[in-house]
C-alpha cells in the first residue's frame, strides 16, 4: 500500500483526502515512480475545483513529480529500474508516493539536478520554454510584458529572459514582489495595485508598446493584456489563475491593431518523447550553467496539500512549492 491524495467530488481544498491506496503494476507501456518530490502548480486546483474536468471521480491530482523508476512495463525502452526522472504532463495522480504513468512522458533527470529542484521546475520551467523559446521565440533586445512575475512561472521567466538578452516588464501585486522581480532579472516591474499597467508599459516603450505579452492570470488581466500589445503583435494567454476567459469578442483584435492571440498548453508542445527531452534538456542546461536559480520557498508533507494549495491561491508564495511524500 501506499499514500496518495484524492478527491471524490469537486469544491475548495477541504475535498482533498490522504488516503491509502494500491498502486497498479505498470502496464506494457508505463513505469511506475517511486515519487521523491512532487510539484505544486495552479492547475492542481483547477482540476479540483472542476474548472478542468479530471476523467473521473474519485480521482488523484498532480501532473508532475521526480523521483526513481520502480518498475517497468513489458514493452518500455530508454527507462530501466533505478532510473532517475522527472515528469510534468500527467496523467493525474502525482500527489502520491508511487505514481504509474506512460514512459513517453518521462525525461532522464541528470545528476547534476536534485529530485526538489526537478519536481520545483519542470512544470514551470517547461512553460517558460515553450512561451519564450517556442510560441514567441526571443532573439534578445525585445522588450516584453509578464504578468505575475513573482510567481512560480514568473520567477523562470524572469531568469531565463535575462539570460536572452530581453527586456522583461513583470505585473507584481506588491513592492516587496516588485524587488524579487527585479532581483531575479526582470528589467523593470509594475505594481498593478496602485499603478496603472498600461500607462508605465507605454512609459517604458515610450509608446511603442510589447511585440509579445505574456499573460497567465486570465480574466482579470485580459482587456488591460490585449491594450499593451503592439500593432499585429501577440497575446499569449497560458493560463487562468483569476478565472477563465470567455465571450471573445473577435472584433476587438481587430480595434486594437490586427493583434494575434494564441492559447497554448505544454501538452501542445511536448507532444512527442523526444521534443519532451529535448526541451527538458534545454531547461536543465540553463540550471547547470547557472543561468536559472531554482527557488524553491516552501515545502509541505504530501499529506498537508491541501494547506499547500490554500496558500498558492491566496498568492501568498513566491517562487515554487513542492510537497514532500
Amino acid at each position: 500500500m501506499a499514500k496518495r491524495i484524492q478527491f471524490s467530488q469537486h469544491g475548495t481544498s477541504e475535498v482533498l483526502q490522504y488516503l491509502d491506496y494500491q498502486p497498479a503494476e505498470p502496464g506494457p507501456h508505463e513505469v511506475r515512480v517511486a515519487n521523491r518530490a512532487i510539484g505544486l502548480n495552479f492547475i492542481d486546483t483547477y482540476y479540483r475545483t472542476g474548472l478542468y474536468p479530471p476523467p473521473a471521480l474519485p480521482s488523484g491530482l498532480g501532473t508532475e513529480g521526480a523521483g526513481v523508476v520502480e518498475a517497468v512495463g513489458s514493452a518500455v525502452e530508454g527507462f530501466a529500474v533505478g532510473d532517475r526522472v522527472a515528469y510534468a504532463t500527467g496523467p493525474l495522480g502525482a500527489y502520491s508516493e508511487l505514481h504509474v504513468l506512460p514512459a513517453e512522458k518521462l525525461v532522464h533527470l541528470p545528476d547534476s539536478i536534485s529530485f526538489e529542484q526537478a519536481a520545483a521546475v519542470m512544470l514551470k520551467g517547461l512553460t517558460v520554454q515553450y512561451l519564450l523559446r517556442q510560441t514567441f521565440e526571443l532573439k534578445g533586445g525585445e522588450t516584453v510584458l509578464f504578468h505575475a512575475a513573482a510567481g512560480g512561472v514568473g520567477s523562470i521567466a524572469c531568469q531565463w529572459a535575462r539570460a536572452l538578452g530581453v527586456r522583461l516588464i513583470g505585473t507584481v501585486s506588491s513592492a516587496e514582489k516588485a524587488a524579487r522581480a527585479r532581483e531575479l532579472g526582470a528589467w523593470a516591474t509594475i505594481v498593478y495595485s496602485h499603478e496603472d499597467v498600461l500607462q508605465r508599459v507605454l512609459e517604458l516603450t515610450d509608446g511603442a508598446k510589447c511585440p509579445v505579452v505574456y499573460d497567465g492570470v486570465g480574466q482579470s488581466t485580459w482587456e488591460t493584456s490585449l491594450d499593451c500589445v503592439a500593432p499585429r503583435g501577440l497575446l499569449v494567454s497560458f493560463g487562468n489563475a483569476s478565472g477563465a476567459v470567455t465571450g471573445v469578442n473577435l472584433g476587438i483584435l481587430a480595434q486594437k491593431g490586427s493583434l494575434y492571440v494564441t492559447r497554448p498548453t505544454l501538452a501542445g508542445y511536448a507532444d512527442t518523447p523526444q521534443r519532451l527531452q529535448a526541451m527538458a534538456d534545454e531547461l536543465f542546461g540553463m540550471i547547470e550553467s547557472g543561468k536559472l536559480q531554482v527557488d524553491i520557498s516552501n515545502r509541505y508533507p504530501l499529506k498537508e496539500a491541501a494547506a499547500a494549495q490554500d496558500a498558492l491561491s491566496a498568492r501568498q508564495t513566491t517562487g515554487s512549492t513542492i510537497l514532500l511524500p
